[in-house]
């Protein structure tokens, strides 16, 4: 402590996975780190309620990239250990038309596409994880308020109770609504999709069968993505998000359940039967966002912070845990070369080698959602044309599911 200011080398703000993920990584380095968060996850939180088998509403679909990154940093076995459904196959279809594609992780050589973990489970596995790192200050609840400038020029991050925390980098992985970004005047290109996405838990009268199922409707694409537990053998558990017009979501959010789930399972054409229950339902406004820059002077940008994209492939956390994997990677390298933790060459090279991947992961969702949402005949027979064709043109098909599951 020093005129009440606490010094540290890295300070990382936003306790989510992804800046979670980067304080594990950082873990054998000689850094004094402090990881900031508003609120840490409670113990309970994964609880099972009465007799009901219920689930966090908010999951990720890990590809092996994330899968791996979480395994270095000794969480994947825990994760396993709760919880998760490993999916072998994804059906996608158009609602207008005939078009659709199937992937299959034995085509691929692989065990599976990807993995279905609920966020609070990956979060109570990395703070786990985080209790015994001894270069590590866990600093909550911590509302970032303002930054300012040392007298070495450092970064100071303020927050509301007047906390002052002091480093030669920050690296802000706060989110789509990311303070650090606001704070630090970086800009970005963002836009309004015009879509909600509504999601929950739901059980269907048959078994999921370990697939991902998605239906692209006219006002958005409706996912069923597989959750599996030990205490269930049946596997028709699904966590769904279902992106749709504001109103609409608005709508399903309040209507009662039992006219929610007969809507829900005529919209997914019955594949799995009727949806029998369901659990309580959100709603969020979708936006595609990325920051001008991902660094400026010794402030850094990861995840959401930098770039956010809609939801239809469930890319959004792969994207970030691999932004932190790489940024952990340059740092060492930079520190092994006897550079500075927030040298910029450090820093730029971070940048150039994530903004080539989350640019175009951004680019082809963004290509996606504007021809599933465009109406016009001919572009209809388009893309069931197109879809038909992938699907029988294995190498390409093969060449995508491999991209998109990070192998």
């Amino acid at each position: 402590m020093n005129d009440g200011i606490e010094k540290f080398d890295l300070v990382i703000a936003g306790g989510g996975i992804v800046g979670a993920t980067l304080a594990c990584l950082l873990d054998e380095l000689e850094l004094r780190v402090a990881l900031v968060e508003q609120r840490l996850p409670e113990e309970g939180e994964l609880a099972f309620r009465g007799a009901e088998l219920r689930f966090d509403a908010r999951v990720s679909a890990l590809n092996e990239s994330s899968r791996q990154v979480l395994g270095d940093v000794g969480v994947w076995s825990g994760i396993r250990a709760a919880r998760c459904c490993d999916y072998r196959e994804m059906q996608v279809w158009d609602a207008e038309g005939t078009g659709s594609i199937h992937f299959s992780a034995a085509a691929l050589g692989a065990e599976s596409l990807g993995t279905i973990v609920e966020n609070s489970i990956v979060l109570a596995e990395l703070y786990e994880r985080l209790r015994g790192q001894e270069n590590l200050s866990i600093v909550s609840p911590f509302t970032s308020a303002a930054l300012e400038t040392g007298a070495g020029g450092e970064v100071v991050l303020v927050g509301e109770s007047g906390r002052r925390l002091q480093a030669g980098l920050l690296v802000g992985a706060d989110g789509g609504n990311s303070a650090v970004r606001r704070l630090a005047k970086i800009s970005s290109a963002e836009w309004e999709y015009g879509q909600s996405a509504l999601v929950t838990t739901v059980r269907t009268a048959r078994s999921h069968e370990l697939t991902a199922w998605q239906r692209f409707l006219e006002t958005g694409p409706l996912a069923f993505l597989p959750l599996a537990a030990a205490e269930e053998s049946e596997f028709r558990h699904s966590s769904i998000v279902w992106s749709t017009l504001p109103d609409e979501a608005e709508e399903l959010v309040q209507m009662p359940d039992e006219q929610f789930r007969a809507r829900l399972a005529a919209a997914i054409e019955h594949r799995l039967g009727d949806v029998e229950w369901s659990d309580r339902r959100y709603s969020f406004p979708l936006r595609q966002r990325h920051a001008d820059s991902y660094v400026k002077d010794n402030i850094v940008l990861a995840g959401d912070a930098a770039h956010t994209i809609h939801p239809l492939a469930g890319q959004g956390v792969n994207l970030g845990v691999r932004d932190v994997a790489v940024l952990a990677e340059e740092i060492r390298a930079g520190l092994a070369a006897g550079r500075l933790l927030n040298d910029p060459v450090v820093l730029r090279r971070y940048e150039r080698r994530r903004k080539i991947d989350n640019l175009g992961m951004m680019w082809a969702m963004e290509g996606l959602h504007r021809l599933f949402g465009a109406q016009p005949l001919p572009l209809r027979w388009l893309r069931n044309s197109g879809l038909n064709l992938v699907d029988r043109a294995a190498p390409l098909k093969n060449f995508l599911a491999r991209r998109a599951i990070g192998v």
